[in-house]
């Protein structure tokens, strides 16, 4: 369209001329020395004209002719930067492909010509980091370093990534501590740190990172609740060789995470497998007092007190909201066991063993009529709880009389006397 505008203004200024020039030629004259010079104006403009239009063709040749050499370098460049990006473009595809080796050699072609040097080093070293040479990774993550220096974050992470993939756990924590110092606020630097010390399980670094992990928004809230109630998991168990360590690092524990049954129910077992049940003991009441849990009903009948009564007193008081709830019985059969009180333990295990029966609870029941002198009721329920410790159905024993007499008496005088029985399940 502009073309054709272009040749309409073109074509009326040339009719325009053309009358003009009809109506009067116009003269021109002129002189120097003894020569002269007559002619028409038109004829003279058109000279100069085309006068013009020849120099500057001639300029404009010359022009291009000296330009020349520089024309055809930068043509090449050109050509190479495109081979280069072919190049780079054909090695990606090959590294997401899983053609590692390859992937390498076409990232590493013409990569003197790349506009991006520091993008083919990268991707080459993840495609020799694939193959498992580590050495040509860490040559090409110098070359990378020294293609671009102020890349020092992109470079490091790169190379973090690939120490962690590869279990260099201590070159990878030397790395990040190196690309923090460079950027202390990156969140992926963040990631890669929670990531490695998961892997070292260096509970306490991690610990330490909790506020800036929740501060930077690094994972998402669920991902952060569930990390921490991992680490202080973790670090409770590292804290649990001595009572008072425990109750220090007990007390520094967020109120949130203390309150959570599971960890109370780790922190209880530490506290009883260091003699000091009797500081867990309203922890535990409180908390079932907000929420029932029956491992941590179990776990009250295990803790040991100089006056079991206020344990019994205190479990008999959630019966009336938790009757048919077999745990709570079998709790209440360990206690009374505590307080010597004989038949009320016997009359909870069998209520217990009623509503659901366990191997734990005809065990506890043997032991009681064992010491109550009622083996046969003994041997009976230590039998039901190793039946239901075995649920494969077992083969029925041929019959005694089947064999000769010899063998019989060799049979019957092996079998072992309901003691000797009782006994064995004891142990």
């Amino acid at each position: 369209m502009r073309t054709l505008i272009a040749a309409f203004i073109a074509l009326l200024t040339a009719v325009a001329i053309t009358l003009l020039v009809k109506q009067d030629n116009g003269y021109i004259l002129i002189g120097y020395g003894n020569w002269t010079l007559e002619g028409s104006l038109a004829l003279f403009c058109l000279a100069i004209l085309l006068l013009f239009l020849l120099a500057y063709v001639a300029i404009r040749t010359l022009s291009r002719l000296w330009q020349m050499p520089e024309r055809v370098a930068e043509w090449r460049r050109k050509r190479r930067n495109l081979k280069a990006r072919q190049a780079l473009t054909r090695g990606l595809v090959e590294l997401a492909e899983g053609r590692w080796k390859v992937a390498e050699r076409h990232l590493t072609r013409n990569v003197s010509q790349s506009e991006t040097p520091l993008l083919n080093y990268l991707a080459a070293a993840r495609a020799a980091q694939l193959q498992g040479e580590h050495t040509r990774r860490d040559d090409y993550l110098h070359l990378a370093h020294e293609s671009m220096p102020s890349a020092d974050v992109a470079v490091g992470l790169t190379q973090a990534e690939l120490q962690l993939a590869h279990q260099q756990y201590e070159q990878a924590l030397a790395t990040l501590m190196h690309v923090r110092s460079l950027s202390p606020k990156h969140t992926y630097v963040l990631t890669l740190l929670k990531k490695l010390y998961e892997n070292l399980g260096e509970w306490k670094k991690l610990e330490e990172m909790l506020p800036e992990l929740k501060r930077r928004k690094v994972i998402s809230e669920a991902d952060y609740q569930a990390l921490e109630v991992r680490v202080y998991h973790k670090r409770l168990k590292q804290e649990s060789s001595t009572v008072d360590d425990i109750v220090r690092y007990w007390q520094g524990i967020p109120k949130g995470i203390k309150q959570q049954q599971g960890m109370l129910y780790q922190y209880s077992e530490h506290m009883m497998d260091l003699e000091a049940g009797s500081r867990v003991e309203p922890l535990i009441a409180a908390s079932l007092q907000r929420q029932w849990n029956s491992e941590l009903v179990t776990l009250y009948g295990q803790i040991e007190l100089a006056n079991p009564s206020h344990q019994l007193a205190m479990a008999e008081g959630w019966l009336k909201a938790h009757q048919e709830d077999p745990v709570l019985l079998l709790t209440l059969a360990r206690l009374s066991l505590q307080n010597k009180l004989w038949g009320k333990a016997r009359s909870y295990l069998e209520a217990s063993i009623g509503i659901s029966p366990i191997p734990e609870s005809y065990q506890q029941l043997g032991l009681l009529l064992q010491r109550l002198g009622e083996d046969d009721e003994a041997l009976r329920c230590f039998r039901a709880g190793l039946a239901l410790l075995h649920t494969e159905p077992q083969r029925e024993l041929p019959s005694i009389g089947s064999r000769p007499a010899l063998a019989n008496k060799s049979i019957i005088d092996e079998t072992p006397s309901s003691e000797t029985l009782i006994t064995s399940v004891r142990s």
